[in-house]
């Protein structure tokens, strides 16, 4: 029998559901897959991209955790594509190869003053209050008033992990560098700026209801904002979750913090609809020091256009939340524009002729943008997975195909990788640091720590 050997880079909920995927589909030989991931610990941004105050979506990680379990996948951490392993390696050992390698990188935004100091990726800071073992243990947390751009559940998520006091973070896997540097934090004033309305909000209801629910913080929604026009009328009508959202939104209105009239809190958290960032003001050291932007209205689509009217808010930091990028992979074609690689239904495209290129494909975010939640990753994956069973006259026609092969080559290039048995190490070693104090949990951050751990060293 014909047996597929199969490389996926990219251990996160793309990679991992087009494996189990493939390995349950309906098909004429045998599949044998190696998963191979850049971090030492799989899941990708279900361990780095959500915030730790969100247990329910790590339930996720369940889910992964059983597919990885059942023993039919191998998994290679700390192996680094391009630098560890390369293309011209993957098609020696590998008859096809799936690039699941999401998007980590914010979307830029070409607004004047962008570059200033204090001026930051949502991103790195998701990464940084999440443990990222790559990016800096230290995170600026000394602006009273900050800006976040975008009306996404990042967005979200980075408004209420700025304006949630770090005490009430102590119940959940918060590493403890995250944790001090939050408790130090100096900001009084988180405020929310999206361009167009209430009703066309991209984030769910459930993380909105979230930020009501912060200790000490109070919310802060304007009156001027909730004037709807006929389509937004309609959306509300239409449209549960819109009802939904808007039905929270209405109920701040209510709240005696509403219009900053009232409120007790030590903190506050601002709702700015219908505002489009023009321009970000600097001081004389170049710092952030304030949002310019425009007061939109709706054009009775659903959309927004400008009034003209220009609007300044004193800002000491702000993070755009408008979006994760792709990044290139050395030797894989790369769209630039819209940061995937280029893909015909997940067979990915030579970049000048347009052909599929045999036997390199691509899932998740790195294939379609990053757009969707995990059940969109799913159907990614299936049709991906649907082209490389149709697809098996043009494999790739390996060297040599064994097994042995890829640990043989790792060692002898010193990288030092961790299985899904070391895995389970780290795992169990980050829910022992947690046991003391009743947690889930405490992540441990750096790289080498995860590396040593996991490798029983």
């Amino acid at each position: 029998m014909t047996k597929l050997r199969l490389a996926i880079v990219g251990a996160g909920p793309a990679g991992i559901y087009a494996a189990d995927i493939l390995l349950k589909a309906e098909r004429k030989f045998d599949v044998s897959i190696d998963l191979f991931e850049q971090l030492p610990a799989p899941y990708g941004l279900v361990r780095y991209g959500v915030a730790p105050d969100h247990p329910r979506i790590k339930g996720i990680i369940n889910a992964l955790r059983d597919v990885l379990d059942r023993g039919d996948i191998r998994l290679f951490g700390n192996v680094r594509f391009g630098e560890d392993i390369t293309l011209d390696d993957l098609k020696k050992h590998y008859n096809a190869v799936i690039f699941a390698t999401g998007a980590i990188r914010d979307t830029s935004l070409d607004i004047p003053g962008i570059d200033a100091v204090a001026s930051y990726g949502a991103a790195d800071y998701v990464s940084w209050f999440d443990g990222h073992p790559d990016v800096p243990r230290e995170w600026p947390l000394d602006a009273a008033s900050v800006g976040v751009l975008g009306n996404g559940n990042v967005a979200l998520d980075v408004a209420r992990m700025l304006a949630k006091h770090a005490e009430d973070l102590l119940v959940t896997e918060v590493p403890e560098n995250v944790y001090e540097g939050l408790k130090a934090s100096a900001v009084t004033d988180v405020h929310v700026f999206g361009r167009r309305g209430p009703a066309q909000v991209k984030f769910t209801p459930l993380e909105l209801r979230e930020l009501g629910e912060l200790r000490d913080v109070d919310m802060v929604v304007y009156d001027e904002d909730f004037d709807y026009d006929e389509a937004s009328k309609d959306a509300v009508a239409s449209n549960k979750q819109v009802m939904v959202i808007d039905r929270i939104l209405q109920s701040w209105r209510k709240r005696p913090s509403v219009n900053n009239a009232g409120g007790t809190a030590s903190r506050r958290l601002h709702l700015h609809f219908w505002a489009r960032p023009v321009e970000v003001r600097k001081d004389e050291a170049g710092r952030v020091a304030g949002l310019v932007y425009e007061r939109t209205k709706p054009d009775g689509q659903g959309g927004a256009v400008g009034t003209g009217e220009m609007r300044e808010v004193p800002l000491q930091a702000l993070y755009r939340a408008i979006g994760y990028f792709g990044s290139p992979l050395p030797g894989v074609p790369f769209d630039k524009k819209h940061g995937v690689i280029p893909n015909r239904e997940g067979q990915v495209l030579a970049k000048d002729s347009n052909q599929q290129m045999t036997g390199i494909y691509a899932t998740g975010w790195i294939k379609r943008g990053p757009v969707g939640l995990i059940g969109h990753t799913k159907s990614d994956a299936m049709e991906t997975v649907r082209h490389i069973i149709n697809d098996q006259g043009s494999w790739w026609h390996p060297e040599d195909p064994s097994e042995e092969a890829i640990p043989a080559l790792l060692r002898e290039r010193g990288v030092r990788w961790t299985d899904l048995e070391g895995w389970h190490r780290l795992d169990e070693h980050e829910v022992s640091l947690g046991a003391p104090q009743e947690r889930a949990r405490v992540k441990v951050v750096p790289r080498d720590e995860m590396v040593r751990v996991s490798r029983g060293e």
